[in-house]
C-alpha cells in the first residue's frame, strides 16, 4: 500500500492533516480525465452524462465511509463550504446564540464569526480532554440555536464529545476534516445533524473536494441558502430530493475520477487501518515525548502536537531533512500527522532531528 503512495518513497511525510499522500491510482485517473478531454471535448451527451455517474459514485462512497443513509450527502468543495451551508440554511444572524470551542479551525469557526450571532466559546484548548463536554455544557441555555465543533481538534488531536452533545433538541454541526479517513465514523451513531468532511486530508483525494452530511430529517428544515445548477429538477426547478439540493456546483471530471480513485484505495485497506493508524499515533506520541512536551493526550486521534521553541525553524529544518510537519501558527505547537500508511522508519526519522 505505502508503494500506492509515491511521495513516502522520499519523505517521512506527516502531514495528512493539510494534504494526505496522493495515490498514484488517483493521479493516473486525473491525467485519464484531462487527456480525454483534451482529446474529446466537454459537451457530449455522454460527457455530461459520464460527470453525473462519476458524481453518484462518489456520493455512494462517502455515504458509505460515514454510515449515512441514503440521501443524506451533499458534495462540496471542502469544510468551509459545507459550515457555510448549514450557517446560511439556519439564517443564523444577530439575535441567536451558537456554542462553539477556542480549539476550531477557521473553516467552522470563521463563518460563525461572519453571520452575526453570538458566539458563546467554551474554553478547552488548555484544558484535559475529559472536560471538554463540562466547559461545553456551560456554555448551553435557552437560547442556543446551534452547536458547532470538531470531531477531532486540528490542534491537539483531542477527540470531542460530540455524541454526548447529540439529542438536546438543538442543530449539532461536526467539522469531521481532521476525523473522516482517520478514525472510524458513524455519523448515525454520533446522532449528529450535520458532519463535514474534507476529502484531500485523511482520504487521499484531490484539491477541493468533500462533501456535508445533513441529517434527512433536516433536510427540508433548512433554507437552500447556496443554489447551484445542480440543486434542482429542471425545469420545474423543484429542490432536487434529499442532500443533493445542497450541492454546492460542479466539480471537474479529473478532480472526481481521482477522487472516486483515492476512496477506493482507502476503503481498500479495509478496517484495520484505524487500528493501525491509532497505534502508530501513540508510538509517535511515545518517541517523541522522551524529547519534546506533547500536549496531545494519550488515545486521542492521529494528530500529535508538540511544544517547541521555534516551530518555524523547526518544520524548515525537518524539510530539509526530508521530514514534513507542520507548525501551527500563534500556538508554538508542531504537529506531526500519523496515517495508516506511516512506517516506523518515518517516526524515526522525524526523532532523529529533534
Amino acid at each position: 500500500m505505502r508503494a500506492e503512495l509515491p511521495v513516502l518513497a522520499r519523505f517521512a511525510y506527516l502531514n495528512a492533516g493539510t494534504f494526505g499522500p496522493f495515490p498514484r491510482r488517483a493521479a493516473s485517473a486525473l491525467a485519464d480525465a484531462v487527456v480525454r478531454d483534451l482529446q474529446l471535448g466537454r459537451s457530449s451527451r455522454e460527457f455530461f452524462e459520464s460527470v453525473l455517474e462519476l458524481r453518484e459514485a462518489v456520493r455512494e462512497a462517502f455515504r458509505l465511509l460515514l454510515g449515512a443513509p441514503e440521501g443524506s450527502v451533499a458534495l462540496t468543495a471542502s469544510t468551509t463550504e459545507s459550515c457555510n451551508l448549514v450557517y446560511g440554511g439556519l439564517q443564523l444572524g444577530p439575535g441567536d446564540e451558537v456554542v462553539t470551542t477556542d480549539s476550531e479551525h477557521p473553516g467552522l469557526f470563521g463563518g460563525l464569526l461572519a453571520s452575526g450571532a453570538t458566539v458563546r466559546i467554551a474554553g478547552i484548548r488548555d484544558r484535559p480532554a475529559g472536560d471538554a463536554l463540562a466547559a461545553l455544557e456551560a456554555e448551553l441555555s435557552d437560547r442556543t440555536r446551534l452547536i458547532a465543533l470538531s470531531h477531532v481538534s486540528w490542534l491537539t488531536g483531542a477527540v470531542l464529545p460530540v455524541r454526548e452533545l447529540a439529542g438536546r433538541g438543538v442543530p449539532l454541526l461536526v467539522d469531521g476534516a481532521q476525523a473522516a479517513g482517520a478514525i472510524p465514523v458513524d455519523v448515525e451513531e454520533l446522532g449528529c445533524d450535520f458532519y463535514t468532511v474534507s476529502a484531500q486530508k485523511w482520504l487521499l483525494g484531490p484539491d477541493a473536494t468533500g462533501c456535508l452530511y445533513v441529517r434527512p430529517e433536516r433536510v427540508g428544515e433548512i433554507r437552500l441558502a447556496m443554489p447551484s445548477y445542480l440543486s434542482w429538477q429542471h425545469p420545474d426547478y423543484v429542490p432536487r430530493e434529499g442532500a443533493a439540493r445542497f450541492d454546492t456546483g460542479w466539480i471537474p471530471t479529473g478532480s472526481l475520477a481521482a477522487l472516486r480513485e483515492s476512496l477506493a484505495f482507502a476503503s481498500r485497506a479495509g478496517a484495520a487501518r484505524f487500528d493501525r493508524a491509532r497505534l502508530t499515533a501513540a508510538r509517535c506520541r511515545e518517541l517523541l515525548a522522551a524529547r519534546a512536551e506533547v500536549v496531545t493526550e494519550p488515545d486521542q486521534a492521529t494528530l500529535v502536537s508538540f511544544r517547541w521553541p521555534e516551530p518555524e525553524a523547526l518544520v524548515a529544518r525537518l524539510a530539509a531533512e526530508d521530514v514534513v510537519v507542520r507548525d501551527l501558527p500563534g500556538t508554538g505547537l508542531v504537529r506531526a500527522s500519523c496515517g495508516w500508511w506511516t512506517s516506523e522508519e518515518d517516526l524515526e526519522r522525524l526523532v532523529r532531528v529533534l
